[in-house]
């Protein structure tokens, strides 16, 4: 991992090495970067980021949850062990091995809700909230015909609302996997300076809990001429139409609600 982290231009960096085909960490810098680890394990390795262009240190952890249902309870725990002061902004990143909705997984068995409703319960203790992302849904993929194809959304960044203070405009992209089942993931602090912020479309977990929102998607979608990538296009400009409308509804009712039970 040393030769392979070096040859890529790092010259810092801390590794931990896996076990048989599981696992395996890998934090690495360049050498103007001011990063100071603070601690590693089989299942993370945490540091500090000094951000010299905002004048504020963060904190960074890179995870990975063991994929075995026996051990889910000690990857928990140790993440939840990780929460510290809620003023210092948190970004937590990696392979948690576990999704946080039945909607996140596509093919083979249905995730059992029991195990969703921990990792969601872990991530509301440590006050963590998902940071979205762009691309493609899913970030593992095993089967290469239909019938055994399955694609989850194991991997994820996940920050406090610190952190997501201080980077507003974060950005996570799904990039295309090669060797690897598993797709990396390229986090952006300042979008502006790479793209567009216009142009930048995230898609929202919520959107899917909405009634309309299947409907709203095949509309686009069937109302939509051209070739796949204007179609994308206009569902991209749709959706985002569509959602804030619905979430100018949505908090409609919920001050109505809110006014009447205050009554």
């Amino acid at each position: 991992m040393e030769r392979v982290r070096k040859s890529c231009g790092f010259p810092n960096g801390v590794e931990v090495d896996a076990e048989g085909s599981k696992g395996g960490l890998c934090m690495a810098w360049k050498e103007n970067t001011p990063i100071s680890v603070r601690s590693y394990s089989r299942r993370l390795i945490d540091a500090f980021v000094n951000d010299q262009v905002l004048g504020h240190k963060w904190r960074l952890t890179g995870f990975y949850g063991s994929p075995y249902a026996r051990e889910k309870e000690e990857s928990w725990q140790i993440l939840k062990s990780l929460k510290e002061d809620e003023g210092q902004p948190w970004l937590v990143c990696g392979d948690f091995n576990e999704i946080l909705y039945g909607f996140e997984k596509k093919g083979g068995l249905p995730r059992e809700e029991q195990r969703m409703e921990y990792f969601r319960s872990v991530l509301q203790h440590c006050q963590l909230f998902d940071v979205g992302y762009t691309g493609r849904w899913f970030t593992w993929e095993r089967g290469n015909l239909p019938e055994t194809n399955i694609q989850e959304r194991l991997d994820r960044g996940v920050a406090n609302t610190s952190w997501l203070s201080m980077f507003p405009n974060a950005n996570i992209k799904h990039l295309v996997h090669s060797t690897s089942d598993h797709c990396p993931l390229l986090i952006t602090t300042n979008p502006e300076k790479y793209i567009q912020r216009s142009h930048a479309f995230k898609f929202e977990a919520w959107w899917v809990l909405e009634e309309s929102f299947a409907a709203e998607v095949k509309n686009l979608w069937a109302s939509t001429p051209g070739n796949l990538l204007q179609k994308l296009n206009y569902l991209q400009q749709g959706l985002r139409r569509w959602a804030l409308e619905t979430g100018k509804a949505n908090n409609r009712t919920k001050k109505a609600l809110t006014e009447k039970l205050t009554d």
